[in-house]
């Protein structure tokens, strides 16, 4: 019986995933310049409030190094979204692709966030937030290319901790971009992307998901599959505080 309510939540979480791709992105194209909309925007322009997590670089990365030491007790990116089974689960499965979720469409985790209070404070700041999440890659653990299911979003990447031997590159639509400590990046993944990963060290970026500008009524759409996705979040048995971290209260 619990296998058959698994079965149905992650078929109804991909008909949702297909209905946002089949249904809203051609929304989405007239706004945002559909097959020549930008791969990477000023976040400046786009998002100044993104600019806090740089400004406090040193208290997010003392955050992290205090829980890094658990990683491998962090759920894998899979066993929140199920959509990267393949990426985070199936491929180079020996290695791992583990997440420490602080929050994720309305949900907030209470036991990761009291470990990382100040990186919490800042995600509280951003407005129009999906997720923030740290997003941790083991040594030589490379992605391979996916896309997002919708464009209703961009992703903001920051530099936590990044080997400087060989490090790990995002290839966005065959462009290339090297990660750096303290160095943050906005781009849009619904384009395919992957990570060319063959460093020795543990890689760490802050993610943070936040709602892509874009004028009425497109906008209020967006914020609307973000309700959507927050339900989904809510109701799902596999997605509760416990599944977000090594230890609840």
């Amino acid at each position: 019986m619990m296998l058959l309510k698994k079965l149905y939540f992650i078929a109804r979480t991909r008909l949702l995933n297909y209905k946002i791709v089949s249904v809203f992105n051609p929304i989405f194209n007239r706004v945002i310049g559909g097959d020549k909309r930008p791969l990477y925007f000023d976040i400046d322009e786009t998002c100044p409030a993104l600019r806090l997590f740089e400004q406090n670089y040193d208290a997010i990365r003392a955050e992290l190094d205090a829980v890094l030491p658990h990683q491998h007790e962090m759920p894998r990116y899979h066993d929140i979204d199920i959509d990267l089974l393949y990426a985070s689960g199936r491929y180079n499965r020996e290695k791992r692709w583990n997440v420490f979720m602080l929050y994720c469409y309305g949900e907030k985790p209470e036991f990761n966030r009291k470990q990382c209070p100040k990186t919490c404070e800042l995600l509280d700041a951003i407005p129009h937030l999906c997720q923030g999440f740290f997003s941790i890659l083991d040594p030589g653990k490379s992605i391979p290319r996916h896309t997002s299911p919708s464009r209703y979003y961009l992703r903001y990447h920051l530099g936590l901790k990044v080997p400087k031997h060989n490090p790990p590159s995002l290839l966005l639509h065959d462009t290339k971009y090297t990660w750096k400590e303290g160095e943050a990046v906005l781009f849009d993944d619904s384009w395919d992307h992957e990570i060319i990963n063959d460093a020795q060290e543990v890689r760490v970026v802050l993610i943070v998901d936040v709602l892509r500008p874009m004028p009425q009524p497109a906008h209020m759409l967006g914020r609307l599959i973000m309700l959507m996705a927050r339900r989904v979040y809510a109701i799902g048995t596999h997605r509760r505080a416990s599944n977000y971290t090594w230890k609840t209260d």
